[in-house]
């Protein structure tokens, strides 16, 4: 109603021919905005759903039986990276791992706050950035494309060569801080 409002308020100070033009204008500005509020409405319903079945304490289940110190960093980065692209939500993954991975890094480490503590806590944050930041159905993602009046999918895919080297680039650093620290 807002905008409406505005548009007659545009009409009668002469920005608009009239109001059909008025309108054609507001119609196109919606129509262009929809795609953006579908996606954004898409990823919220698929984070509600992914914790609705439970998704983090199945993956932590399964992980505690193979998991050690040296593969911990990794694992984190991987499976950060992965909830958050399928998610769109960064903080959403952050809330996800956190209370899983940090106590199981706590344990492994004999309860001090060792390197292996803190790889880990980067790992859950620089997964949770690279997933988010790759994401089609993310919040940042989507704003972004639709603010630079872009194709959604073609932002998407120019972003993936330069995430993606930065991701390798990071799985290779938590590979390491995770061999060093056992």
């Amino acid at each position: 109603t807002a905008v409406m409002y505005q548009a007659v308020v545009l009409t009668i100070g002469g920005y608009f021919k009239d109001i059909k033009d008025a309108m054609d204008t507001a119609y196109k500005g919606i129509k262009a905005v929809l795609p953006a509020i579908m996606i954004l409405a898409l990823a919220y319903c698929i984070n509600d759903i992914s914790k609705a079945l439970g998704a983090q304490k199945y993956i932590f289940t399964m992980a505690q039986s193979w998991m050690t110190p040296a593969m911990l960093p990794l694992a984190t980065f991987i499976a950060g990276a992965l909830i958050s692209f399928f998610t769109g939500t960064s903080w959403g993954t952050y809330a996800i791992l956190t209370p899983f991975v940090l106590p199981l890094a706590m344990q492994l480490s004999g309860n001090t706050l060792s390197p292996l503590v803190f790889a880990t806590i980067g790992a859950v944050v620089g997964g949770g950035c690279f997933g988010d930041h790759c994401s089609p159905v993310s919040d940042t993602t989507c704003l972004s494309s639709f603010g630079a009046g872009s194709d959604h999918m073609d932002h998407v895919s120019t972003q993936i060569p330069y995430a993606f080297t930065a991701a390798i680039l990071s799985a290779v650093v938590y590979g390491v801080l995770g061999v060093m620290s056992v």
